[in-house]
């Protein structure tokens, strides 16, 4: 069930990711932002023969560039650590988002190696062209019955950004704040920037071998 959930999660994060210019991704809706661009992404993944190939370097470089730029990452940090966060020294901070990038990017790549012919199906938007924060909902199709996906969005200056996913109805931040309050609450914060980097060295990719 986790594996699904992550691939899952990776779908979203890919459907949302923006290549366009800043000045049209500022003006555009973020429903349309994503229903425009996720066949672009997706279709970069399908076709990338060292993606399908299994080149996680690549993936994670792919994940990097175009998907984790459109994520508030500040906020989703601060929103995952809970309360801790303003307990924490600006240096811990830091560590700490760091070590979550690095674990959320390592995620989304390995799922993303497992995108073959799914499709996204959006739902209609339920908002006012003046709200800021706003829940994009769509379903995945090509695995079975279809599984409604969510994420919500926020406007910033930048333009549209993400900072929560919902993938089979758990909350991406939710189930990260309880992992770590519970890190937190037996070795401090830390002992959590321990643990997130111990884990990230753990999924660290191998360098591809040489031909």
């Amino acid at each position: 069930m986790m594996k699904r959930r992550s691939w899952l999660a990776a779908l979203m994060m890919t459907a949302a990711s923006v290549l366009a210019v800043p000045a049209m991704a500022q003006d555009e809706a973020p429903d349309a932002l994503v229903k425009r661009l996720s066949a672009e992404v997706l279709n970069t993944i399908k076709t990338d023969a060292a993606i399908q190939a299994g080149d996680v370097s690549r993936i994670v470089a792919l994940v990097d560039s175009k998907i984790m730029p459109n994520v508030n990452f500040g906020r989703m940090t601060a929103s995952v650590v809970g309360p801790n966060w303003r307990q924490a020294t600006p240096e811990q901070q830091k560590q700490l988002q760091e070590e979550f990038k690095t674990l959320l990017v390592r995620t989304y790549a390995g799922a993303l190696s497992e995108v073959k012919n799914q499709t996204l199906s959006f739902r209609p938007m339920r908002s006012a062209p003046t709200d800021t924060d706003v829940v994009v909902r769509s379903e995945v199709r090509g695995m079975g019955d279809p599984i409604q996906l969510d994420y919500r969005m926020e406007k910033t200056p930048s333009g549209w950004k993400i900072y929560d996913l919902n993938v089979l109805g758990v909350w991406l931040v939710q189930t990260y704040r309880t992992q770590f309050a519970q890190e937190i609450s037996s070795k401090g914060i830390d002992g959590l920037i321990a643990a997130l980097a111990q884990r990230n060295k753990s999924a660290a990719p191998a360098a591809p071998k040489a031909s």
